[in-house]
């Protein structure tokens, strides 16, 4: 009985210092945290200069908020669009319509919990009206809304409201083909 008394504490240490050797072998090599997410304001003007510029590449615009229920909805489906056609076809850029207050807090952590790493913008303007007309004279700030421009500038596709994955990959495929064979 002493010996199984002693055999038991003795066990129950070499299972701890065994478990603990795998984390000791990579001491001093840590994972390197990802870049915290940045949320740039963008004023009227900027956002004009944004919308408007010729580019080498077409242009996808999601204009979102935390607090709508749709933009968050969609958002996972946006960030898997991004990945596939961003790096070699496509510029995509977000435009919060949140509080300035939030540009620090909660617009980069919603980010961050989508894993989002396209450009992100939170718009600055007291009055969101001339940005709204600067984009779409037609749309009335209604969220969430996603607009694909192409080369020159130009709206090739509008939809507001939560956007069906495949018709907005079907768009995109469209004018992604069509500056390929320019």
């Amino acid at each position: 009985m002493r010996f199984t008394k002693a055999i038991v504490p003795i066990a129950l240490c070499i299972m701890l210092l065994s478990l603990a050797a795998p984390a000791q072998k990579y001491k001093g090599r840590t994972a390197k945290p990802p870049d915290p997410i940045v949320v740039s304001a963008i004023d009227t003007n900027e956002l004009k200069d944004l919308l408007t510029q010729q580019r080498k590449r077409p242009l996808l615009v999601n204009f979102w908020a935390t607090y709508c229920d749709p933009c968050r909805d969609e958002f996972p489906d946006l960030v898997k669009i991004d990945k596939e056609y961003r790096p070699h076809a496509l510029e995509f850029v977000t435009v919060s319509l949140d509080d300035m207050a939030d540009i620090k807090t909660g617009v980069p952590k919603f980010l961050d919990a989508m894993k989002a790493t396209m450009p992100a913008y939170l718009l600055n303007a007291s009055d969101p009206e001339p940005a709204i007309n600067i984009v779409d004279t037609r749309w009335r700030g209604d969220l969430p809304a996603t607009y694909l421009y192409n080369e020159k500038g130009e709206i090739v596709y509008k939809h507001i409201g939560r956007v069906n994955p495949v018709e907005l990959r079907e768009a995109i495929e469209k004018v992604v083909k069509k500056g390929d064979s320019q």
